[in-house]
């Protein structure tokens, strides 16, 4: 009886690692590492402030997840730019013109992708949450420091730099290409006020006192080479 039994337990197992072994060979799920570069347009939606986009550039890693026999893909990725927007603001108050501050602002996102594939995984489209963090607003030429914000009485250029460090982002975008090498595009909203911090500041808002609310528009179009 015990003999009968070892056979049956061996038979099992043999079938188990057989099948197991095809069903590998049928789906070969592949990992892959990927780095990538190239361009931003930066921006920040918001009601208090007359924006213009500005440029920057973005780099970043990719850990993807390639799933032959799901319809789509995943990958974690993390990535650092550094992005540019002007802000309006005049030198006086009685000034006729305005002009635009410049400020920098440094970004680091972690997130988690799923590549829906269009075409295999040739053409897909990618999209998935985003947690961010981003430095303060730095002017990028001192000599603006004390223009007046458009809009403002006593609001000045120097007094935007504290605004929230912490973000959740949303990311949709395309990845296009053969082989080793891709083309993508992504676009970036952010879900969170990242303006926020600046109604805890207690800043002037003489001229314009409605609640300060902004936020994050990034587009970012990077080449990568896999691994």
């Amino acid at each position: 009886m015990q003999k009968k039994q070892l056979i049956v337990l061996v038979a099992l197992c043999i079938g188990f690692v057989t099948m197991s072994y095809g069903q590998m060979n049928r789906y070969q799920i592949k990992n892959g590492f990927g780095i990538y570069g190239g361009i931003t347009q930066y921006d920040i939606l918001t009601d208090n402030f007359i924006t213009k986009k500005g440029n920057g550039w973005q780099a970043g890693a990719s850990a993807t997840v390639d799933i032959p026999h799901k319809w789509y893909n995943v990958s974690y990725i993390i990535q650092l730019s550094e992005n540019n927007v002007g802000i309006a603001a005049k030198p006086l108050l009685v000034s006729p013109m305005d002009e635009f501050v410049d400020y920098k602002i440094f970004t680091a996102q972690i997130a988690l992708l799923l590549h829906v594939k269009i075409i295999q995984s040739f053409l897909t489209v990618d999209v998935g949450p985003m947690i961010q963090y981003n430095s303060d607003m730095e002017i990028k030429d001192k000599a603006y420091e004390n223009y007046i914000v458009n809009s403002y009485t006593n609001l000045m250029a120097k007094d935007l730099r504290d605004i929230s460090n912490f973000n959740v982002d949303g990311a949709i975008g395309a990845s296009a290409g053969f082989g080793f090498f891709k083309l993508k595009a992504q676009y970036i909203y952010g879900f969170t006020n990242m303006l926020a911090k600046l109604n805890d500041s207690n800043l002037d808002l003489t001229g314009n006192d409605k609640k300060i609310k902004g936020n994050q528009s990034m587009l970012a179009l990077t080449a990568m080479i896999t691994f």
